[in-house]
């Protein structure tokens, strides 16, 4: 039995905890509870023993842990994703431990984790992003109470306590996506930025198989199969700049049926670039990086006066080094060229990157393509992309006094939209073709573990209904295009288009040279997205 202890003014309650080793009866800081009265240290003293003799008592001393040593501890133990352990870094260091880390275990009760999320949300950061690290606080303070350290976790939220609205105020703004010729749109403008194909066979494959970025930056050259596209690795981009090889998110391992027509243009694709393994992983990846952000520092390069004077990278190496082997007419052409984009020989002499960095992709290249803008960047102001007119649909002028040089800049496409957006998008797109749920949730990776979707099942005759609807969307999209302007100063899409016409035209070779580079665009001034 417990019993009462008299002290200095106050009695305090002693228990026995094992053979030979008795207890006091603290709080939950782990301090002595000061009694008044004797009997009430003798029922406290009682109640602790139960405890011990039920085995549910709890060492007060245990929670005497500061918060970043236990957080430390914690940390270590785990053993998972390179991405996902860098997240949790990430929320330990720094929105926790700013907060936490001298704070007995003890001592964090709910209205001190409360206080420090209103903090947050005051700094400005998003309500999705407070309750992700409030999810990261509550799963080690979990632990905690697992080993006995402390008796409840005050991270966890009370459903329907302290809120002044409904679920309307953690709601994130609504997601932006896109139409196939939206699509196709930002795919062009992002090839006419780097000014090579490979961005716009990457923005097409991403929304017509809604695979995530990783996947597509990882997307290894074996697994890219007449129909389809294997997703079986990824590479997620660490702090440290580091790409890991990893299998994908909630290992969504799975083959991705895709229409011929762009099977053929990946394959084309991988023939054209004949990729070879990266020095970083011994891997052969379909995409590769670029050596330089296009930011509008640069200058001109090669493919850019070819565009502009309308002739070969050939013929502009030929005019530049070799003049004698080329006409008057085009050398005087090609020197304009030069002289209008303020082209500077050697200037962008750099090897391209391994792969694409996702922050360099979306800010320079996938942004201004869909908004018509580059994003403000220490020093220089958010600003339009300087554009020469011709050919159409303009092409990014680079180099010194690319603003003062330019001669139209670009309209929104899908303003706000993000790489992410094109795989919402590829949803979407299915949800309207009417594809079956099961066959959503293959292609997409997702798992459906109601007991409905353990009845369902994928077969062939679904796959071909959506093969054939997103060939519609495709054809659709590239009519649209046609009509805009017959021509792109992007070679693959030209390509393509000048196939398109041919299909619509007829095959006689006279209706087709009577396509002029605008000999649509005149008549079709309408609210087209440029």
């Amino acid at each position: 039995m417990g019993y009462a202890e008299k002290r200095t003014g106050y009695y305090r309650g002693r228990y026995k905890v094992a053979p030979g080793k008795y207890g006091t009866v603290c709080d939950a800081t782990g301090a002595t509870i000061k009694f008044r009265t004797k009997r009430d240290a003798e029922k406290a003293a009682n109640d602790e023993e139960a405890k011990v003799t039920g085995g549910t008592w709890r060492d007060p001393s245990a929670g005497r842990i500061a918060f970043g040593e236990y957080a430390s501890r914690w940390y270590a133990a785990q053993d998972l994703a390179a991405s996902t352990m860098q997240n949790y870094r990430r929320h330990i260091e720094e929105h926790l431990l700013p907060e936490f880390e001298e704070m007995y275990l003890a001592e964090m009760l709910r209205p001190e984790v409360d206080a420090w999320e209103k903090k947050e949300k005051e700094a400005g950061y998003a309500a999705s992003s407070i309750k992700t690290w409030r999810g990261t606080l509550h799963l080690i303070l979990e632990d905690a109470v697992d080993e006995g350290l402390i008796t409840a976790n005050p991270a966890t939220k009370r459903r329907g306590r302290g809120k002044r609205a409904g679920r309307s105020r953690a709601r994130g703004p609504e997601k932006v996506v896109t139409t196939p010729l939206g699509a196709l749109l930002i795919a062009e403008r992002a090839a006419l930025l780097s000014g090579r194909d490979d961005e716009f066979v990457a923005c097409i494959l991403k929304p017509y198989t809604g695979a995530r970025w990783g996947e597509i930056v990882g997307l290894e050259t074996e697994f890219v199969r007449p129909g389809l596209v294997r997703i079986e690795w990824q590479l997620y981009e660490l702090d440290t700049g580091e790409l890991v090889r990893c299998p994908p998110k909630d290992d969504s391992y799975r083959n991705i049926d895709v229409p011929a027509w762009l099977s053929k243009l990946v394959s084309d694709h991988i023939a054209r670039t004949a990729p070879t393994p990266c020095a970083c992983h011994g891997r052969t990846y379909v995409f590769r990086g670029q050596g330089v952000a296009r930011t509008g520092a640069p200058g001109a390069k090669l493919v850019d006066v070819a565009r502009r004077a309308g002739v070969s990278k050939g013929t502009v190496s030929n005019v530049l080094n070799h003049p004698e082997r080329v006409t008057e007419a085009t050398r005087v052409r090609v020197e304009a060229a030069v002289a209008d984009l303020g082209f500077v020989r050697n200037g962008m002499a750099q090897e391209n990157a391994e792969h694409w960095r996702r922050n360099g992709f979306a800010t320079w290249l996938f942004h201004p393509a869909a908004d018509g803008w580059y994003p403000k960047k220490a020093p220089q102001e958010a600003r339009p992309v300087p554009l020469l007119a011709e050919p159409w649909p303009g092409v990014p002028a680079r180099g010194r006094n690319a603003s003062g040089r330019a001669e139209a800049c670009w309209l929104p496409i899908a303003k706000g939209i993000t790489p992410h957006g094109l795989r919402h998008a590829d949803r979407t797109w299915m949800e309207e073709l009417g594809t079956e749920k099961v066959l959503m949730d293959e292609r997409m990776g997702h798992i459906d573990g109601s007991v409905s979707a353990r009845y369902s099942h994928v077969t062939q005759a679904m796959r071909d209904r959506l093969m054939a609807g997103l060939t519609l969307l495709w054809e659709a999209a590239l009519d649209a295009r046609l009509a805009m302007c017959p021509r792109s100063p992007v070679a693959v899409l030209d390509a393509l288009l000048l196939e398109r016409a041919q299909r619509n035209l007829g095959d006689d070779p006279k209706i087709i040279s009577q396509i002029s580079p605008r000999g649509l665009l005149e008549t079709n001034q309408g609210p087209d997205s440029r």
